[in-house]
């Protein structure tokens, strides 16, 4: 008889086995992965490692003060952002390059939402909060869900698209800034047209745009002259110190200090935000945070690849999606906005040589450390400048040559492209990430949904050919329909109405659907080709099918279909390609026979004509040869 000890025992192996089933399942480290670049750690690894952090660290400051000003938040809060969230995404990361943080995207969609939250008694920083959870939340599901795979159905035109529109809106949201009037709330033309607007009437600062000139000038030459240094730090530095000594407040010349000066601290814990304010905005906020987090995980996937593509180091997508959404919650927890993937700072990581995570790590405590050396320099730094700063990252985020080949690859990824683009210009941002989507996936299964078929027929030398609609046809009494691709929900009732079309001719007798290259059936597909079955066979018409694969025959089983059309009109795929069709023409034979018919039947044959020209390159070609059969 087991004792208490063997119960126990036994209880914590079921435990531990299935705590391991579960990371099985998930295929996550039960440690943070960087824990495993450690054991094998050495100090040529730490030396790349601290190099590529100090120069990661450098990039960041700049961009991390450029983007409070985008989003109407206090620097520190950003800058924590770095700090925290980095160092959290660094901890549970599997890239050794990636580097989490603030972006040009999310800032400006923090913005927007923000802006047009309409919301009572909360403040931004608390917005920016709720937010951070939210999308921490959501993209922690996503990746213990194993999510990750699904971001590569979304159209690489919806991401450039929207990437062009982010950098063309950060660009003319800096406009007001370099020129020191005031900004224009509304769509990206009314932005623009009250910027004219100022300018036409002379309600600038004069003073503003010459400091703005000066920046611009300032990173072009040390682009030029001095490549080895971080351009927008030293640039941003030696303009501070130019305001510092001559005192452009008196000019009125805002600098970082009258939007909110930045400080040296500690990141301090405070909490998630669960009190009743920020709960109750949860509702308004569910669909810009869940946008958001799409956002933050087609860039960290993307991102990701890209750098281990490069560097031939493995990626988990879905521990990426883990790390992020850790980083985020983290972000939440300790007062900072959110955050994602940046691929300036993660190119600039792998560029410096980066060998483990533990660059991403080095870089957000060197960020801490740097915040106490030159927070009261930043604070010096003219709107004016870091206005200029931004108008540079925003422009490079257009990227021509993704353009031209979004634009002109096919009509579909151009009409996916215009509209992404417009609909971020012209609505809210997460609302152009929607759109963009839901566009792309209408185009393909528009495309996926429209079969073509050709007929084709054996001609006067009993070879296989394509019937030209201008000669008469012949008396055919059996039709075999070619079927290829998708049959999804979205071509189900295409199909059905196509192949019946042409059953419905007086002649037409025996209608064999030849599926060898058909794929996917679904309930849709299966109700489709029963209520086919059904109409031929009020109609005293035969349906046979040919050359299933095993998925197909296992939809066919499962759902009945297969004993209500009869397993004798059903014949699977075999190692002779041709051996089913065969032997589906046999059994029209005796069908034929059945019914009273006499003679040598005739047979014509519809192919679809898109799929064999683009196979074969040709017109009109038939892709396969079916002729000689002896029925």
């Amino acid at each position: 008889m087991p004792t208490h000890s063997d119960k126990a025992t036994r209880a914590f192996n079921q435990a531990v086995d299935g705590f391991g089933d579960a990371v099985d399942y998930f295929r996550l480290d039960p440690v943070p992965p960087v824990w495993r670049e450690l054991r094998h750690y050495s100090r040529g690894k730490l030396r790349s490692d601290l190099l590529a952090g100090a120069t990661v660290a450098l990039v960041s400051i700049p961009q991390a003060v450029g983007f409070a000003l985008i989003a109407g938040l206090p620097a520190e809060m950003v800058i924590m952002c770095v700090v925290v969230g980095g160092f959290l995404a660094a901890l549970f990361s599997t890239s050794c390059h990636l580097v989490f943080g603030p972006t040009n995207s999310i800032s400006l969609l923090m913005a927007s939402a923000i802006a047009t939250l309409p919301v009572v008694g909360v403040t931004k920083p608390e917005l920016a909060l709720v937010m951070a959870f939210l999308i921490g939340f959501f993209q922690l599901v996503a990746g213990f869900s194993k999510l990750g795979k699904l971001t590569q159905f979304v159209s690489r035109s919806v991401v450039i698209g929207y990437g062009t529109a982010i950098g063309i809106l950060l660009a003319s949201s800096q406009l007001p800034n370099l020129c020191g009037a005031e900004s224009t709330r509304g769509n990206l033309f009314h932005s623009l047209e009250g910027t004219l607007q100022h300018l036409l009437t002379f309600q600038v600062n004069f003073y503003s745009i010459a400091i703005g000139l000066v920046t611009f000038l300032l990173f072009f030459a040390l682009e030029r002259l001095v490549r080895w240094v971080p351009v927008e730090l030293v640039g941003l530095i030696l303009i501070s110190l130019f305001t510092r000594w001559t005192g452009l407040e008196v000019l009125g010349v805002k600098t970082i200090a009258q939007e909110g000066a930045v400080s040296g601290a500690l990141p301090s814990f405070v909490g998630l935000p669960f009190g009743d304010a920020s709960v109750s905005v949860f509702p308004a906020m569910m669909s810009t945070a869940l946008a958001i987090a799409l956002l933050g995980m087609l860039e960290a996937i993307s991102i990701g690849k890209t750098l281990a593509a490069r560097s031939g180091q493995s990626f988990n997508a879905n521990q990426e999606l883990i790390a992020m959404g850790a980083a985020n919650i983290g972000c939440c927890a300790f007062g900072a906005m959110p955050g994602s993937a940046s691929f300036a700072r993660s190119a600039t990581n792998q560029q410096s040589g980066a060998r483990t995570q533990v660059a991403a790590l080095s870089s957000s405590l060197m960020v801490l450390g740097a915040l106490f050396c030159v927070a009261p320099l930043i604070n010096y730094l003219p709107i004016p400048a870091l206005a200029a700063h931004l108008i540079r990252i925003g422009l490079k985020m257009i990227n021509r040559e993704q353009l031209r080949i979004a634009w002109r690859a096919t009509r579909s990824d151009a009409i996916v492209l215009v509209a992404t683009m417009l609909s971020a210009f012209l609505f809210k941002l997460d609302a152009a990430i929607y759109i963009g989507l839901g566009l792309s996936l209408a185009l393909f299964l528009k495309k996926a949904s429209a079969p073509s078929l050709v007929e084709y027929g054996f001609n006067e030398q009993g070879q296989l050919s394509q019937i030209d609609a201008a000669v008469k046809r012949g008396s055919s009494t059996i039709s075999i329909v070619h079927v290829e691709g998708e049959l999804f929900f979205g071509a189900a009732d295409l199909f059905q109405e196509e192949v019946r079309m042409r059953a419905e001719e007086a002649d037409i007798r025996v209608v064999i659907l030849r599926m060898k290259n058909a794929r996917h059936l679904d309930a849709t597909s299966v109700m489709s080709l029963l209520q086919l079955h059904e109409s031929l066979t009020s109609s005293k018409r035969h349906l046979l099918i040919s050359g299933i694969n095993p998925d197909v025959e296992r939809v066919l089983w499962r759902s009945g279909a297969w004993k209500t059309i009869g397993s004798e009109n059903i014949f699977p795929a075999e190692a002779n390609l041709t051996m089913s069709t065969k032997r589906a023409l046999q059994r029209a034979k005796k069908l034929l026979a059945a019914d009273g018919a006499s003679g040598k039947p005739d047979v014509r044959v519809f192919y679809d004509r898109s799929r064999a020209d683009n196979q074969t390159g040709t017109t009109g070609a038939p892709i396969e040869y079916i002729a000689n059969y002896e029925i």
